[in-house]
């Protein structure tokens, strides 16, 4: 059963401590969702302006994102990859699209190059990805993963993405790829403030860092109800010898044992 949390202390750790650590959290991923959102405005902006001239966008319309795009991705950071991934029927010249650029370790940025035509193609329906689905089928953003992106890159990633909506319809996601890699070792630190062995762990319970050898990334979490979460339980909340608490909005949980 899922009980509610001791306020002060939890396995010797001060609860402030834990608090300070989940805003810490919260606030690296907040400043990635901050990109994209600045991509949603821009993609929004470009599809209000083609849809002020009464038709529908191109695919060459949304070549407008791609000053953005370059320069967000050249400002370094941990975003490696950004854009915006069109709906199926959006486009009139088109069935889909992504609009998506990545930087490299040395800095150069290439748009992504693949080819989304023909059923026969690996890449040719996204739509079942979680980026994409959650947004689509919720209007809520998601940091989605850790999974491997085959779609991009072949790393081992998160992508966080927004709903882009256009006339009052979902139109898409903006997006942004971080390198798992990259994630965890500027999360790492601040875990490493707790006296106990933690770990970040996404909605479903898959780890996303962590400071304790026994669970690493992308291993999942077990000995708690996730399902529970999904239900409504309130956070933060303790069950099987595991405390969670939530990093602000970010669908992000902090770990730690209870004893």
């Amino acid at each position: 059963m899922v009980s509610s949390l001791p306020a002060t202390t939890l396995a010797g750790i001060d609860r402030a401590l834990l608090d300070d650590l989940s805003d810490a959290v919260r606030d690296v991923v907040e400043r990635v969702f901050d990109t994209v959102a600045q991509t949603r405005a821009v993609c929004t902006a470009r599809l209000a302006a083609v849809a002020a001239e009464g038709r529908r966008p191109l695919s060459a319309d949304l070549a407008a994102l791609r000053p953005h795009l370059t320069s967000r991705l050249r400002q370094g950071g941990l975003v490696s990859g950004l854009g915006f991934v069109a709906a199926p029927g959006l486009l009139a010249d088109t069935d889909t699209l992504l609009e998506w650029w990545q930087a490299d370790a040395a800095g150069q940025v290439t748009p992504l190059l693949l080819d989304l035509e023909g059923s026969d193609s690996p890449y040719a329906d996204y739509t079942h990805w979680e980026w994409y689905a959650h947004p689509h089928d919720t209007g809520r953003r998601i940091v989605a993963g850790p999974y491997v992106d085959y779609l991009c890159s072949d790393e081992y990633s998160l992508t966080f993405s927004l709903p882009v909506v256009s006339e009052g319809r979902f139109a898409g996601v903006a997006a942004a790829d971080v390198y798992l890699r990259h994630f965890e070792a500027t999360v790492a630190p601040l875990l490493r403030r707790l006296p106990a062995p933690a770990r970040l762990v996404n909605a479903r319970g898959r780890v996303a860092a962590s400071t304790d050898p026994h669970h690493l990334v992308g291993s999942l979490t077990k000995g708690f109800d996730f399902a529970a979460l999904h239900a409504g339980a309130a956070l933060p909340t303790a069950q099987g010898g595991l405390a969670l608490f939530p990093c602000g909005e970010t669908s992000l949980l902090l770990v730690t044992p209870t004893a």
